[in-house]
């Protein structure tokens, strides 16, 4: 016989064994998935913003899971390649340009800084001593870009390295988003039984959150840079900036960047316009970004966003910078995630404490 103190320990000496063995899985599975988290994540916030589709091609295909997650997650990729491989078509195409507009403005002398940079302290002066020492000594430019490219060439490797690594990390998102499409119902199911049985009903209004605000920054970010590319590229179309394709391209890249934003694109182009005696194509293309560009972001962002979710445009913003410094790109979507959360955390225990006081 054990005895009643032995009834009493065995069965709570099980339950520290098992949650010790719990937690080592746990942490072994945490170590063993680490290198993969980011693509995991990726896949996780396309397919849940993208479950529309996903519905809609599962009814188009009367019930068939499989065939429907396979076909979301080809429209996906799909749309994620082909406008990448448009873009570099056009892109090509004015890199050419841009080539031979540098050569020919290379190859006019003398050059000379215009007069509002002169009178910039050490800039103007410095400018202008390099462009002398260029139209004294034409192949000593030469053979600084040669030894340019024979030193970016050098890491050839490195950039090769690279971009296999980011073609594997996409191959393994499509992969993980393809069973997130699939198995996505049972999972969530799941997860909530286990989440109940753990923490009660309590869990399920942030979670509920949670997904409000990553559908709504997906569908924010993707619209906002979408119409700060367009537009910004019709100025710089309208007041002759070369490339224009390529600059609108990298417009609404540089929008999805916190606090700088597209202002790091069309600022130095319109301060090269000016540089280059177009004055007024350069004042009016930042009169251009400041009043249309700047304000898609200011007006459009925050309905789709703030709008949508309930949590102040402060908020997300904070998120976004401090997501991106934690967690690079993704931290775009984990930061704001985060804090709308604990704002929805913060505002139920404030109205509890409020009825609790009522009372």
């Amino acid at each position: 016989m054990i005895g009643p103190w032995g009834d009493k320990f065995v069965p709570a000496a099980r339950r520290v064994l098992l949650t010790v063995l719990v937690i080592v899985l746990a942490l072994m599975c945490i170590a063993i998935l680490r290198p993969f988290v980011t693509p995991i994540l990726w896949a996780a916030i396309l397919s849940y913003s993208a479950w529309p589709l996903f519905h809609a091609l599962r009814l188009l295909l009367r019930g068939l899971q499989t065939p429907a997650a396979l076909l979301a997650t080809l429209i996906l990729a799909l749309a994620v390649v082909v406008p990448v491989l448009w873009m570099l078509a056009l892109v090509q195409g004015e890199l050419i340009q841009a080539y031979r507009f540098i050569a020919r403005y290379l190859a006019e002398r003398p050059h000379t800084v215009p007069s509002w940079m002169l009178r910039l302290p050490w800039l103007g002066a410095r400018v202008q001593e390099l462009l002398a020492d260029y139209d004294a000594n034409p192949p000593e430019l030469a053979q600084q870009l040669s030894n340019w490219v024979l030193r970016e060439t050098s890491q050839l490797g490195t950039i090769i390295g690279g971009v296999g690594r980011n073609l594997l990390k996409l191959l393994l998102t499509l992969l993980v988003m393809f069973f997130c499409f699939r198995d996505g119902e049972a999972i969530g199911a799941q997860s909530r039984r286990v989440v109940a049985a753990l923490l009660g009903e309590r869990l399920d209004p942030y979670l509920h959150t949670a997904g409000r605000m990553i559908r709504a920054l997906v569908y924010g970010t993707i619209v906002t840079a979408f119409a700060q590319g367009v537009v910004a590229g019709i100025g710089y179309w309208l007041f002759g900036v070369p490339a224009p394709v390529l600059l609108a391209l990298l417009t609404g890249v540089a929008s999805m960047l916190p606090l700088v934003g597209t202002t790091i694109v069309w600022v130095p182009a319109a301060l090269w316009l000016i540089s280059s005696g177009h004055v007024l194509k350069g004042v009016l293309l930042l009169l251009w970004g400041a009043l249309l560009v700047l304000s898609i972001d200011n007006v459009l962002r925050p309905i789709l966003v703030s709008s949508a979710t309930r949590v102040p445009f402060l908020l997300v913003l904070l998120g976004a910078l401090g997501g991106v410094q934690t967690f690079g790109l993704l931290g775009l979507f984990v930061g704001p995630v985060l804090l709308g959360v604990a704002m929805a955390i913060w505002r139920e225990w404030a109205a509890a404490a409020s009825s609790a006081k009522l009372v």
